[in-house]
């Protein structure tokens, strides 16, 4: 998380960015988001002040004063323009309000079934079809996506609290048992009564081997690779892979597996070559989201979490792409390595920093 000295240290840097007329009148002609809320403009001709990033027809610049508060434009005389307003919050903050309570609303449906499009919409106060652009641009998925995403959180909660499966369906918005288990295994990996028993019944095969980084333990369903985790200890490693399934059937040590292995430490001390190899990728639909883009980034090349944010289209979302990447029990195989703090320094890794920088340095032929 950032300290508060980094966030005012972030914010001096940005009003210095914006500190002469001369930067100001470049940022209104460019219509810089980037300069919102460090000042605001007057037009004496329209008797208005904007945000610099109006989408206003261009002023005349013999016309244009700048202030540095929206008090200051008020005081002056100035009454707020009625395309950008800005005298209410930033255009991002305002939609994120109404995605929000639109989240709200699919969390809150009773019977798990989430409102549809047009109901939503409704709700919230805009165009259907300004409501679906505006949260994928925010959350960086559909409604549906989310919806779906919700659901799955729900039946994984419901197999664990419920007597039987039949009430996990049915507590988790499910009317139809066909469409329930036709579902669970792109939501479980597994058929929900083997989820439910703590994976009792799957058939998971893994071997421990060793790389350049320490010790590295692969895991595969009959769906694909499912785990790819790194430490200095083995037994770390098998207890990891035990507490995500602790009733599956762990099988070890076979010696056809063993060339899986192989290929995945070949990924790991060779990235550029990637992994031919089906993987078993399990997370929420945002999550899966930033994994993919991840996937897409090549080795010897790093963006930073807003950056990635940005790829995912959650421009808001970098703290949210991060905790993705936490997530991630695919080492090197989803690239979370990748991706840094915005001025490029190496920020924490689930395998470890010196982990992280040894594999960016390696990308970099260092």
């Amino acid at each position: 998380m950032e300290s508060e000295m980094g966030k005012t240290a972030n914010k001096e840097l940005i009003q210095a960015a914006y500190q002469g007329d001369e930067q100001r009148w470049t940022a209104v002609t460019q219509r810089d988001a980037g300069a919102d809320g460090v000042f605001w403009y007057s037009v004496r001709s329209t008797g208005v002040y904007c945000r610099p990033s109006c989408g206003a027809r261009p002023a005349l610049r013999k016309n244009v004063a700048f202030h540095d508060s929206r008090e200051a434009a008020e005081q002056a005389g100035f009454r707020p323009c009625l395309r950008c307003k800005p005298d209410q919050p930033p255009l991002a903050e305002r939609q994120a309000a109404i995605v929000a309570q639109a989240c709200r609303l699919i969390d809150a449906a009773d019977d798990g079934a989430a409102p549809d499009l047009d109901s939503l919409a409704a709700a919230v106060g805009v165009s259907r079809f300004h409501f679906h652009r505006m949260f994928k641009a925010v959350t960086g998925i559909t409604p549906k996506a989310y919806a779906n995403a919700q659901r799955a959180r729900r039946v994984q909660a419901g197999l664990a609290q419920q007597a039987t499966v039949t009430d996990a369906m049915y507590a988790a918005g499910f009317n139809s048992s066909g469409r329930f288990y036709a579902q669970s295994p792109a939501v479980l990996g597994m058929t929900p009564g083997a989820f439910r028993a703590g994976g009792r019944g799957a058939r998971i095969r893994f071997a421990i081997g060793a790389c350049s980084l320490g010790a590295i333990l692969v895991a595969s369903t009959e769906q694909g690779i499912c785990a790819i985790l790194m430490d200095d200890d083995p037994d770390v490693l098998v207890r990891d892979l035990q507490d995500r399934f602790p009733r599956a059937e762990l099988i070890g040590a076979e010696p056809e597996y063993e060339q899986v292995v192989s290929r995945v430490v070949g990924m790991v001390e060779r990235p550029e070559l990637g992994l031919d190899l089906p993987l078993d990728v399990r997370g929420t639909a945002f999550q899966q989201r930033v994994w993919q883009v991840l996937r897409g980034i090549p080795a010897g090349r790093t963006v930073s979490y807003a950056e990635l944010a940005e790829l995912v289209g959650s421009p808001k979302g970098a703290r949210a792409v991060a905790g993705a990447c936490a997530a991630n029990a695919l080492a090197v195989a989803i690239p979370c390595h990748r991706v840094v703090r915005n001025d490029g320094s190496i920020s924490g890794y689930r395998w470890g920093v010196d982990r992280k920088a040894a594999l960016l340095d390696r990308e970099a032929g260092k």
